[in-house]
């Protein structure tokens, strides 16, 4: 019964009811039909009877007529019983129908009101707000609704504010401290070996605090960029990787792009989600092997593949691997100079576009991103 939908519920409950209902009313009728019946037969004998005088023997004929009423009285009830019954089934099948087709047409606002929560997201929640104009039942529970939306967009903002405004702060004395370590080492080029390990460790961590900076300012104000542009995907993701081409040239990588397809959205963001797919893509793959990206599209979406033939990545980490900070291999990653954030911007940057980020494939031999972007709509190819 818990799986069932409501108005299967209310359907089921509805008939049950008729039903009994049906039955009772059946029983009470069938009762009273057949005591009558009953007396009818009994007069209709008592004046059979009557019209014979009391001293003269009882004719045959008047025996069969006597019997001839008992049948017929028996044959109307056993039809009476039937019937009644036949009517209970239709009037609880008729009700059961009518309850299905009723109740589906009461329970329409509540399929509204579900229809529109479901269109609420991170992104947009600034824009919807629930109809009020719902039944009595719901204008309580939709005015809670709209009212929990704004305490989350509320949340949403100030965690975004506090997010660039940290990444603002940190900026300025980050790149004091780098010029001020790059500044000492050229002014003592012949420190001491700990010394310079200890402005090389330094440099290393101010550099990757300053990337991890400027990747948070971008995250913070990635819902002020317009997504207007109309772009075609295969020549940016040219362009992204002939920008990375030097640094898959030092691994002895292979860069390979095929497909195209054309999409609305930000060039901007766009080409920072390809490059942080792509530039992890040739981090984590090993030497001498090759990244691929295949864009295709289907009836409704854009899907960007970015292919690598690195270790892989353990199945109870492919979800994981978006939130910001995560890294399954810590120590290779703050090797390979990672802050945990890249595919964390992908993710943002994908759901900003109404699209999904996942790991499609994951294996020793290596994996498989894939990024799914709505397709443009005819109204907007004809803008």
């Amino acid at each position: 019964m818990k799986r069932l939908s409501l108005q299967w519920r209310i359907t089921i409950m509805t008939a049950l009811l008729t039903c009994a209902a049906c039955v009772l009313t059946n029983c009470l009728v069938g009762y009273t039909g057949m005591r009558y019946m009953d007396a009818i037969g009994s007069d209709i004998s008592a004046i059979n009877a009557a019209g014979v005088d009391s001293s003269q023997a009882v004719d045959a004929s008047e025996a069969a007529l006597d019997d001839e009423v008992t049948i017929v009285v028996n044959d109307a009830q056993e039809s009476f019983g039937t019937t009644t019954w036949c009517i209970t089934a239709g009037i609880t099948l008729l009700g059961g129908v009518l309850a299905y087709f009723v109740s589906g047409r009461a329970l329409k606002p509540l399929r509204d009101f579900a229809a529109q929560a479901e269109r609420v997201q991170p992104d947009n929640l600034s824009e919807i707000r629930l109809s009020e104009d719902v039944p009595t039942e719901l204008q309580r529970c939709s005015a809670s609704f709209n009212d929990m939306i704004g305490r989350l967009d509320e949340g949403f903002s100030a965690q975004r504010q506090f997010t660039g405004n940290a990444a603002h702060e940190l900026r300025t004395p980050l790149a004091l401290m780098q010029a001020q370590i790059e500044l000492f080492v050229s002014e003592h080029p012949a420190s001491q070996p700990q010394t310079a390990e200890l402005l090389g460790l330094l440099q290393e961590e101010t550099e990757r605090m300053s990337r991890m900076t400027k990747v948070l300012l971008e995250m913070s104000e990635l819902r002020s960029v317009p997504c207007e542009d109309d772009i075609e995907l295969g020549p940016l993701s040219e362009e992204v990787l002939t920008d990375l081409a030097p640094l898959a040239e030092h691994k002895d990588i292979a860069l390979n792009c095929s497909g195209g397809a054309q999409i609305i959205g930000s060039d901007t963001l766009l080409y920072r989600l390809v490059f942080n797919l792509v530039e992890n893509a040739i981090r984590y793959s090993r030497p001498g092997s090759t990244v691929n990206v295949f864009i295709r599209d289907n009836d409704s979406h854009v899907l960007l593949r970015v292919e690598d033939q690195g270790p892989g990545i353990p199945k109870q980490y492919r979800e994981s691997i978006f939130q910001p900070f995560f890294r399954v291999d810590k120590s290779r990653s703050r090797a390979y100079g990672g802050a945990g954030l890249g595919l964390a911007l992908v993710w943002e940057i994908a759901t900003l576009h109404g699209g999904t980020a996942e790991v499609e494939s994951s294996s020793e031999n290596g994996t498989v991103m894939l990024v799914a972007l709505p397709k443009r709509t005819t109204a907007q190819l004809d803008r």
